[in-house]
């Protein structure tokens, strides 16, 4: 359970990521429990008359809910496919920017958006910034149903420990209708742009969760205040 130290921390972090929004502005909205304060952020902004022009781009079928029920306006990728920015969080963050992303289940959609994002800013709180990949969080990957029986070998293979999502006894699937194995790395990541080629030319593998070179900040919000980190390797208060 989160404690309300945690949550104003995710909430400060939201704050801070809103700069990077503009009126008239196409958004795409991530996923998770740091981007639902930034939606709150967005609603409590356009009632006080603000950004009145923009639009949002949901990643989830969670945050679309959320982002109806606070009233902020959406489309479709077909309806906006150019974003001008997307604020999204992240399981692991390490000093270059690279992500590993998709416990909210969410990874394929939200990197489809982020691929078409002209900026990608991650939120998160001060636990999810790592040295190296894959010492905390697993990596989620997607995949066809089909294949879910063969592709636990080549996972470990990779050296992975994969394990396939479920919740309450059932299988987890996701939007698009995948299931997802989680693949712990014992010993981290040696090479995270090795893994997500090998992953991505996989048959059965529908999306990875590594995010390589596509942040251009990222919000970290920690017991000592809000930091952002930039892609050029550049931190700021």
């Amino acid at each position: 359970m989160q404690t309300s130290g945690t949550e104003a921390l995710k909430r400060a972090a939201a704050e801070r990521a809103a700069e990077w929004i503009r009126d008239g502005m196409t958004v795409g909205l991530g996923t998770g429990s740091t981007v639902r304060h930034l939606l709150d952020v967005i609603a409590e902004r356009r009632a006080a008359g603000e950004w009145a022009g923009i639009v949002g781009v949901p990643t989830s079928a969670d945050t679309a809910e959320r982002s109806r029920r606070l009233g902020i306006p959406l489309a479709t990728l077909d309806e906006r496919p150019r974003i001008d920015v997307t604020i999204d969080g992240a399981d692991e963050v390490d000093p270059a920017l690279r992500l590993i992303k998709g416990l909210g289940a969410a990874l394929l959609r939200e990197k489809v958006v982020a691929s078409v994002s002209r900026t990608l800013v991650i939120v998160a709180d001060e636990s999810k910034v790592v040295g190296r990949l894959g010492t905390k969080a697993p990596v989620p990957v997607e995949v066809d149903p089909f294949a879910a029986g063969v592709l636990p070998d080549f996972f470990r293979s990779l050296g992975a420990q994969p394990m396939l999502r479920r919740m309450d006894g059932a299988t987890v699937v996701t939007d698009g209708g995948h299931w997802i194995f989680d693949c712990r790395f014992p010993d981290g990541i040696d090479n995270p742009e090795a893994l997500e080629a090998a992953l991505s030319n996989r048959p059965g593998v529908v999306e990875n969760g590594l995010f390589l070179g596509m942040a251009a900040a990222a919000v970290i919000a920690g017991e000592g205040g809000v930091r952002v980190l930039t892609a050029g390797g550049g931190g700021a208060a």
